[in-house]
């Protein structure tokens, strides 16, 4: 066990279930993949003050499965921002059995491009919105 700790701004937390499983009875990557999408998308959403697309996942790597009980906590920092795209970096950690040791069960840089009402994208402000209520 490390003394390693989360890195950015927790985002998004959901319990694993057994729908969401592999035929080996692990939770699926794909499930996995799919909630740091969605706490990508509030990150940089939230960044941009606008509607995102994700563009790209990069340097993926699952270190430990999630079990059914876990806690998925997907933690967000908003890295390199271009004119109309953000390097969103993620950590998923699982909090084992709704309460127990928090393991790090991978981490990944997603990409997303901010985009208008009609999905062309847009220029991110230069500096962040002030914090919205949540």
């Amino acid at each position: 066990m490390s003394d390693e700790q989360p890195v950015g701004e927790l985002t998004l937390r959901t319990m694993a279930m057994p729908a969401d499983t592999n035929a080996a009875g692990d939770i699926f990557g794909g499930w996995v993949l799919s909630q740091m999408d969605l706490a990508g998308g509030i990150a940089a959403g939230q960044r941009a003050a606008s509607r995102v697309v994700t563009i790209a996942v990069d340097k993926m790597k699952f270190i430990r499965p999630v079990h059914v009980g876990d806690v998925l906590c997907i933690y967000s920092r908003i890295g390199r921002i271009g004119t109309s795209s953000m390097e969103v970096e993620l950590e998923a950690w699982a909090l084992r059995q709704r309460f127990g040791v928090r393991e790090k069960v991978t981490h990944a840089t997603f990409t997303m491009v901010a985009v208008d009402e009609h999905g062309k994208p847009q220029a991110v402000p230069k500096t962040a919105p002030a914090a919205a209520a949540g």
